[in-house]
């Protein structure tokens, strides 16, 4: 398979299991959905490969709605890791080290963090990347709003480079999953609103809808933000987006305590 087809392959897979999990979070798929996935699959390494880019995501259905997390669903994501392993050295953040990697393992760290703690299954060798995460590490100078200069190397505000990392980070954003990625995320609530506002009128409606997701999720803790999350939600979830943007929509509308449709 070239990489291109390769790529495409591992998109689609991605995308056919976030659907299933916002059925399953819908109430309309079965158990053992990660599971299904990969033993329907014609590409089972594509399907396992999606299980690490759906992530955390896949246990929203047993966080927001009441779901039991199936033991096969458990090996199926214990699989992934040992087919997909992580780096087994600790990645620096960004700006010292790239951002992908970084980002990745945060991910990675959610989804082993979570299946740790609703099943029990433990994988070998995942870790927080360190430093911590605070908005100093993602790009946010000051903790408390954004700062007004550019990253010195790098174009655009400050707040702007931190929004979008958060929600690249957006799997994060779930009840049950606590760490330095949320400290900066309640330190920032201006940076998100930006970050989302700015994402919307540029169009980007999945950016804007991931980086949304963390104005829900500190709504619902009670955090005073510089507008409501809930009609930003319902605007977005009507541009469409596939299957990705309508899982973060319904985890949102969850989070935000909305019945989803």
């Amino acid at each position: 398979m070239s990489p291109d087809r390769s790529q495409s392959a591992y998109a689609a897979s991605a995308a056919a299991l976030a659907l299933r999990a916002l059925e399953a979070l819908r109430g309309t798929e079965g158990t053992a959905l990660v599971t299904r996935h990969v033993e329907e699959a014609d590409d089972a390494k594509a399907a396992l490969a999606a299980i690490r880019v759906v992530g955390a995501d896949l246990f929203a259905p047993c966080l927001l709605a009441d779901v039991s997390f199936h033991p096969e669903d458990a090996a199926a994501v214990a699989q992934s890791f040992v087919v997909f392993p992580p780096p087994v050295n600790t990645l620096a953040p960004p700006p010292t080290g790239a951002a992908e990697p970084w980002i990745t393992a945060w991910r990675d760290w959610a989804t082993a963090t979570l299946l740790a703690h609703r099943t029990g299954t433990r994988t070998d060798g995942i870790r927080a990347p360190r430093p911590a995460a605070s908005p100093a590490d993602l790009g946010l100078a000051d903790s408390a709003a954004p700062a007004p200069a550019p990253v010195p190397g790098g174009p655009g505000a400050d707040w702007q480079r931190w929004s979008v990392r958060m929600g690249q980070l957006s799997p994060l954003a779930l009840p049950g999953l606590e760490g330095p990625v949320h400290a900066a995320a309640r330190a920032a609530p201006l940076a998100l609103a930006r970050g989302a506002t700015r994402a919307v009128l540029r169009r980007d409606f999945p950016t804007a809808m991931r980086i949304t997701r963390w104005l829900a999720l500190l709504s619902s803790e009670g955090v005073r933000l510089p507008l409501d999350p809930v009609p930003l939600v319902e605007h977005l979830r009507l541009h469409g987006g596939g299957p990705r943007l309508a899982l973060d929509a319904a985890i949102a509308r969850r989070v935000l305590g909305l019945e989803i449709s």
